[in-house]
């Protein structure tokens, strides 16, 4: 009776246990796809879209640091010199910014620039902000040249990719490849049907999925990213019965140290019965 009472049990514990596996662990590895019924999910781009995608260049916007070098030609300077009026401090930046280079342009979006004093600069290009600038300094400048430059443009990469974060953006735009290749390609866990590109407030987001599987699916999804896009790499189902694998396992290694003594009696018990 013994045997049969502690082989059942064990016998019951192991699909319990791929069970409990497969079950408890998967909702926790996909993030962003719960309720995305609401939110308008495009998987191809029509071509006006695509043009607006390659013409689109970021304008400046409040909590934005921008680096703005003014400089005045002199009347007798030869060879065309320069002597600079201004620098905000956003000199040899690279991609590793720690968030305080430039100048940063407040709620109200205005700047206090030396000579000219307040000007308002968001919702401009960095070329329209330079042109802006250049006719305010020719008020008190004869030759005087601006030029602005956005510093904190960025991405952000989550998922299943190598070094999910921040990916700074230095030319104005990236591409997906370009976003994935930085943050050290996608994992073995990742699913490449399911790539979501999520654009704008995340009250309403623009949500673009790319399959990264299908050629002809790439060719008609819009890999430009623009800065603030959120990049999610979604994982494969096998991901998250692998962690859950991993994490119940010490549980069940106490669960089966406790009815190893009882298999070892139980099979003893049996011996000395015949």
């Amino acid at each position: 009776m013994l045997i049969k009472v502690v082989y059942t049990m064990k016998y019951l514990l192991i699909p319990m246990f791929f069970l409990f596996v497969s079950g408890c662990t998967v909702p926790n590895f996909q993030i962003l796809n719960k309720n995305i019924g609401v939110t308008k999910v495009t998987k191809t781009i029509d071509k006006e879209t695509y043009k607006k995608d390659l013409m689109f260049e970021w304008k400046i916007a409040k909590g934005d640091r921008v680096e703005i070098r003014a400089f005045n030609q002199s009347s007798n300077a030869s060879a065309g010199q320069l002597s600079q009026l201004l620098s905000s401090n956003g000199e040899n930046v690279n991609t590793q910014r720690v968030g305080d280079e430039g100048m940063l342009v407040g709620a109200d979006g205005i700047l206090i620039l030396p000579l000219i004093g307040a000007v308002k600069i968001t919702g401009l290009t960095e070329k329209e902000a330079s042109q802006k600038l250049i006719k305010e300094y020719k008020k008190y400048l004869k030759n005087p040249y601006v030029t602005v430059k956005i510093l904190n443009q960025k991405l952000f990469v989550l998922g299943e990719v190598k070094q999910p974060g921040v990916v700074h953006v230095t030319n104005g735009t990236m591409t997906l490849l370009e976003a994935l290749a930085t943050s050290g390609d996608i994992t073995d866990y990742a699913d490449r049907t399911n790539i979501k590109i999520i654009r704008g407030d995340m009250r309403d987001p623009e949500v673009r999925e790319v399959n990264l599987t299908d050629f002809k699916s790439i060719r008609y999804a819009s890999l430009i990213l623009h800065p603030n896009d959120i990049i999610y790499v979604s994982p494969r189902p096998r991901k998250a019965s692998t962690v859950g694998y991993t994490e119940a396992l010490p549980f069940w290694q106490v669960i089966g140290g406790f009815f190893a003594p009882l298999s070892t009696a139980a099979v003893v018990y049996g011996v000395t019965r015949k």
